[in-house]
């Protein structure tokens, strides 16, 4: 048995202690007990309750659940018949409820737990409950739930349980929680005004002046990096008629996550529908489409940060994770079918090279062909074999993730997972191959033989989106950001109100440098003034009195240390600034010399 497997037993069987918990309790003529699966670090079981819980109660259902354990009861398995399992479970609307759904000729099998609790479950589970006496296990919170995840159903109380093999496992977990939890970009942004979120506009970000520093000097990175291998950056309109997504498929496939417009004359023609646009491939189709094209001129790379719009259930929305309004650092290439093995290769050394300036790792996985695809099987299959064979040469075979079904509805995909500093993984980057859509809009170019040919297309993206990037690394560096990506990377405090005309100086020949400065020209107490700046996380603060003024130098306060480097002349200054810009360094240069 694989850990993995262990872990599903495991966690699954602790969950039927919790239900029998709650049940003895409350009493069973008082619990509606639903579903308890396991999930990525413990477990969660659904019920309805005759009151709320609340924090107090988690130690009187722990203890409740050592007690049952210590009672070493034995497991029992029964295959029953629909009718059986209809009166088992005749006082228990749900699970009544999930044996009607199931088909006529399904296997119905339900466990006992001791003789006085009995669950509708596939297994496998344990086969006495002192296999479970060491379990080290912790109720994390207790949350609303629909059934079946319907608003329109009973609304439910959703136990979260961590669970893990040993308490060595459990507090480590608990840990890195407490960790993650510190680094929440939804506490970090507003503290640091880096956005904000308002109700007139949910899951659609306010960037604030601050948050908007560092957004823009993430583009300017991402811009540079893109002019070293030749991509184009255009910009197109954020609302189309709804033709432009039924050609291109997003009106059938995706009509539900998209915001819809209807225009003056929408109640009498069907065709004056407006959307606003939840992805940008069509857009960059038209652009390809204004003139003639020629082999000469492939790859054509079209780049895009625009604003997209995609519809959200309210409960999903989660701060920059997940939000109703973004901006993806796009990309859509259109090449030559020969040119594909050579343009993922590049794309994927892009995104390398990106990842690494800050210090992150990512894997490769490859989805294929899901069940709504649009098009000629024979195309996905070529599609598929392309990318399989690209992601051999580069990891070796075997050397990569495959999620089969996953792709998009027109085409398979690579998607890049991340590492952050917790250890925790993120979907980011993706990167589709797509024979389908050039297909629809009918596009082609004129092959060196002079015959017109359909290119491919390649859709690709290295952050995914802007928003979500910019979340996971507020918390990756806990809003200490490097030098280069920081809103304002120097904090200027002149001691007095006699020496701002010397901080102006230095203020402009900083910003004559692109160094991001902020000062504070008011009669407030010095140390005011640094505590500001250090709440903003400013890499430098740098103090400057009467000794500065006079030999044209600066004090430095360096973050995260109480170093302070003494009389660094101004230019040696803004030469470490520059040199850190430039390079994209991830640590501060914290010396002089």
């Amino acid at each position: 048995m694989t850990r993995e497997e262990y872990l599903e037993v495991y966690r699954h069987s602790l969950s039927h202690i919790l239900a029998k918990a709650v049940i003895e309790m409350f009493g069973k003529e008082n619990v509606q007990y639903a579903i308890g699966p396991q999930i990525a670090d413990g477990f969660y079981y659904d019920f309805v309750l005759p009151r709320t819980l609340n924090k107090e109660d988690f130690d009187s259902i722990e203890n409740k659940m050592r007690e049952i354990l210590k009672r070493r009861e034995a497991w029992i398995r029964k295959e029953v018949s629909r009718q059986e399992a209809l009166e088992i479970f005749r006082d228990q609307k749900f699970k009544t409820e999930l044996i009607q759904d199931l088909p006529e000729d399904e296997k119905i099998t339900i466990y006992y737990t001791g003789e006085d609790y009995v669950d509708l479950c596939r297994g496998p589970h344990v086969e006495n409950s002192q296999e479970l006496m060491n379990a080290a296990f912790k109720i994390k919170s207790v949350s609303g739930s629909y059934w079946r995840g319907d608003e329109h159903r009973d609304q439910l109380q959703r136990i979260y349980v961590y669970a893990f093999p040993s308490k060595d496992e459990l507090k480590e977990h608990i840990r890195l929680v407490q960790e993650a939890m510190e680094r929440d970009h939804k506490k970090i942004g507003p503290q640091l005004d880096l956005f904000m979120f308002d109700e007139t506009a949910p899951g659609m970000p306010y960037w604030l002046p601050r948050g908007w520093k560092l957004f823009n000097a993430l583009a300017d990175f991402w811009r540079g990096i893109h002019e070293e291998h030749d991509y184009q950056e255009i910009s197109a309109p954020v609302i189309n008629n709804k033709k432009l997504w039924e050609t291109s498929g997003h009106w059938a496939h995706y009509q539900d996550n998209m915001f819809i417009i209807p225009g003056d004359n929408a109640a009498e023609d069907d065709s004056d529908v407006y959307a606003c646009k939840p992805m940008n491939c069509p857009n960059a189709i038209m652009v390809y489409k204004r003139q003639p094209r020629s082999y000469k001129d492939l790859p054509l790379r079209f780049s895009e940060m625009d604003v997209i719009h995609r519809k959200e259930k309210s409960g999903e929305l989660n701060g920059l994770f997940r939000v109703q309004m973004f901006r993806q650092d796009d990309d859509h290439t259109l090449l030559a079918e020969e040119q594909i093995e050579d343009e993922i290769g590049d794309i994927m050394d892009i995104a390398g090279q990106i990842y690494g300036t800050f210090g992150l790792t990512y894997i490769a996985e490859l989805s294929t062909r899901p069940d709504d695809f649009m098009g000629d099987i024979e195309l996905w299959n070529r599609a598929e074999a392309s990318l399989k064979n690209i992601l051999n040469k580069k990891y070796g075979e075997g050397n990569y993730e495959i999620n089969e079904g996953d792709g998009a509805f027109y085409g398979p995909k690579i998607d890049l997972k991340m590492k952050d500093a917790l250890g925790r993984e993120w979907q980011m980057g993706t990167i589709q191959l797509d024979f389908q859509l050039p297909l629809n809009f009918g596009l082609k170019y004129v092959a060196s033989d002079g015959s017109l040919k359909q290119p491919v297309m390649i859709h690709r993206a290295i952050f995914g989106s802007m928003e979500r990037f910019i979340g996971i690394l507020i918390e990756n560096f806990k809003g200490a950001f490097p030098f280069w990506l920081s809103p304002y990377q120097v904090g200027v405090v002149p001691i007095r109100t006699e020496h701002n005309d010397y901080a102006k100086k230095v203020v402009a020949l900083l910003r004559k440098n692109r160094i991001r400065a902020e000062v504070d020209y008011t009669d407030n107490n010095m140390k005011e003034k640094i505590k500001k700046y250090k709440n903003y996380k400013d890499p430098y603060i740098i103090v400057l009195g009467d000794k500065e003024a006079a030999e044209n130098t600066v004090s430095i306060n360096v973050r995260g240390s109480n170093k302070q480097i003494q009389n660094v002349p101004l230019d040696q200054f803004v030469a470490m600034c520059r040199k850190m810009n430039e390079e994209y360094s991830l640590d501060l240069i914290d010396s002089a010399e």
